[in-house]
């Protein structure tokens, strides 16, 4: 059944507009002001904003092997739930897609037990903490969008150098935890004053920048295009910068928890607040607002890491690292970044869909197009609700977020035409 849009404020060439939107046969039709029925089955958007579906980068479904945290099935409605269409899933499942039987079996299911579009992305090494390289080439052929070792940075500088090599050979892209374990220091948080008052061991900021470094020089000799993960401080941000004014081919994600809290917000013991790389300063949360502002910074991603309740109530010395993400993050954007003029609603989305589908050469997301395939949200940007753990559908309710009140709630998310969230 075709469906007809009618008053919509619509995100269309980069600016909002007031319109009609029709979909025939799964695909954006047709864009005017008064479109008339003809027997299309029609949508009241009520003036509220449709945008394209939101693009998350980066996210983690935990299936297979630790379906107890999350499924497939169950990450993917949430995130049509949180306005998303389009996620790339990192590899750290069990068993890590790291050769064809596995990776096409990984395929296969993401296919099966997705509402909205799955995006696999295969790990650079096997079992992404050896220093052996996967066959790129033939897993890029199977379906890799990208390659990752999210979770471990790459140790070994010889294994990441011809990683770097073999990727952009085939025109791919590499995204990049950047870890340097010997640095680690076994820390559960940022090192500092938290961490001293809490008696926790500290996560020095030089594990994160001392790897970036490294990696910006060598992509810079490989021509890669390098895609930092969830970047979270000061001179990682800086880096970054000076490597896009170089020249060098890098793109970097910032996730909601490093743009809205600091070390500063973890007043008590509280594993919520646990992920890697951790809360930074103040300091470092303001360089990442500026950062997003001046572009250095190209997309928001959630990483998205829903865990048990029991993985996340032993405080930090025990729980896991990671938070629950993909249904609070438009929201919580919007709430704190838009509405407080720190940024425009269209960069917001331009950060949120037009950026990640653009850089990682997703050519049929991200973006309204007549012709292209119909995802796209429809959001009430003026009501107010309380983040409520009872309302997400991700397996996940950990959540620094829980009991905040924000704007921007998702009503209705479609996907190839088919409606895959309805409130």
């Amino acid at each position: 059944m075709n469906l007809l849009v009618k008053n919509a404020k619509l995100f269309y060439t980069n600016k909002l507009i007031n319109c009609d939107l029709l979909i025939e046969d799964g695909k954006f039709s047709k864009i005017a002001e008064n479109i008339h029925p003809q027997g299309s089955k029609i949508i009241d958007a009520k003036f509220n904003l449709v945008t394209p579906g939101l693009v998350d980068i980066h996210v983690h479904f935990r299936e297979p092997g630790q379906v107890h945290k999350e499924t497939i099935e169950t990450g993917t409605k949430a995130s049509a739930h949180g306005g998303f269409t389009t996620v790339g899933a990192m590899p750290n499942v069990i068993p890590v897609p790291d050769d064809a039987e596995k990776f096409t079996k990984q395929i296969e299911l993401n296919k099966k037990n997705s509402v909205i579009h799955t995006l696999q992305y295969a790990p650079v090494t096997k079992d992404e903490t050896s220093d052996e390289l996967v066959d790129i080439e033939q897993l890029s052929k199977l379906g890799a969008f990208a390659f990752s070792n999210d979770g471990h940075g790459i140790m070994n500088a010889k294994s990441m150098f011809d990683a770097m090599e073999r990727i952009a050979a085939i025109n791919s892209h590499l995204a990049a935890h950047v870890e340097d374990k010997n640095l680690f220091n076994k820390g559960v948080i940022n090192f500092g004053p938290a961490a001293t008052r809490l008696g926790l061991p500290g996560i020095q900021q030089v594990a994160e920048t001392s790897q970036l470094a490294r990696d910006l020089m060598l992509a810079k000799e490989t021509g890669v295009h390098y895609h930092v993960c969830h970047i979270s401080t000061k001179d990682g941000v800086d880096l970054v910068r000076m490597a896009k004014d170089a020249g060098i081919d890098v793109t970097c994600e910032v996730s909601p928890h490093h743009l809205l809290l600091s070390e500063d917000d973890i007043l008590i013991d509280d594993a919520n607040f646990k992920m890697n790389p951790p809360l930074r300063s103040e300091n470092d949360r303001q360089a990442l607002i500026s950062g997003l502002q001046d572009g250095t910074i190209d997309m928001i991603a959630t990483d998205h890491a829903p865990h048990a309740e029991n993985e996340k109530n032993q405080g930090f010395a025990k729980s896991a690292f990671g938070i629950t993400g993909i249904e609070t993050s438009f929201p919580l954007m919007y709430s704190r970044l838009v509405k407080t003029g720190i940024i425009s609603l269209e960069k917001l989305l331009n950060l949120m869909s037009t950026n990640p589908s653009r850089i990682f050469d997703l050519n049929e997301a991200g973006e309204i197009k007549l012709g292209q395939k119909a995802d796209f949200s429809i959001i009430n940007l003026n009501d107010e609700f309380e983040i409520n753990k009872n309302d997400f559908i991700s397996k996940g309710s950990n959540s620094p977020f829980i009991g905040k009140k924000v704007f921007g709630s998702v009503q209705q998310t479609y996907c190839d035409g088919q409606l895959v969230y309805p409130k």
